[in-house]
């Protein structure tokens, strides 16, 4: 077996697409949005999102259509935004469907419902949001627009909040 100091299967520099390697270079809040319509539930993994304040305040996201979140989002308008700390670094990957969730990426962590859907109960934060308008395409993914109409926020995160940057989880810890 050998160690690798980077990824073994990563495409040659010179062949790499710049914007990505531009975006891999961002720091990215992760954070798991979620719904539920009756007893059916999804969720995925999203750190390519923003909150714009105003009146009304909203959430944009970039959802990949795929995602089985995308599908429940056609039978209910409402989802939450659960930001992620350090620990929770397993459950976003559950939720990206890039790791293991024996029962569904639900059962790895303890949650309770809101009037929004499914709020993860150690989050350092969440918002219940209303989806404002129809998805559109953004690149190769879906465009949610959501009107933020809930915020709740935990207690700070003694091991930080889980960022995203080049490829890694990183944890986002306060300076002050």
């Amino acid at each position: 077996m050998t160690i690798h100091s980077s990824h073994p299967f990563a495409a040659p520099e010179p062949e790499r697409d710049p914007l990505r390697r531009f975006r891999g270079r961002m720091v990215a809040p992760v954070s798991v949005w979620a719904a539920k319509d009756g007893q059916r539930a999804a969720g995925w993994t999203l750190s390519s999102f923003l909150v714009a304040d105003g009146r009304p305040a909203e959430v944009i996201g970039i959802l990949d259509e795929e995602s089985e979140l995308a599908d429940l989002l056609a039978a209910t308008t409402t989802l939450t935004v659960n930001l992620l700390s350090w620990p929770h670094r397993g459950l976003a990957d559950a939720f990206a469907g890039v790791g293991p969730a024996p029962g569904g990426a639900f059962k790895l962590a303890s949650w309770h419902d809101s009037d929004w859907g499914p709020v993860l109960d150690d989050g350092p934060g969440w918002l219940g949001a209303r989806v404002a308008a129809e998805p559109a395409h953004a690149g190769w993914a879906l465009l949610i627009r959501a009107t933020i109409e809930h915020v709740e926020i935990g207690p700070e995160q003694a091991d930080g909040l889980l960022g995203y940057v080049r490829g890694r989880y990183q944890s986002v810890a306060s300076r002050l």
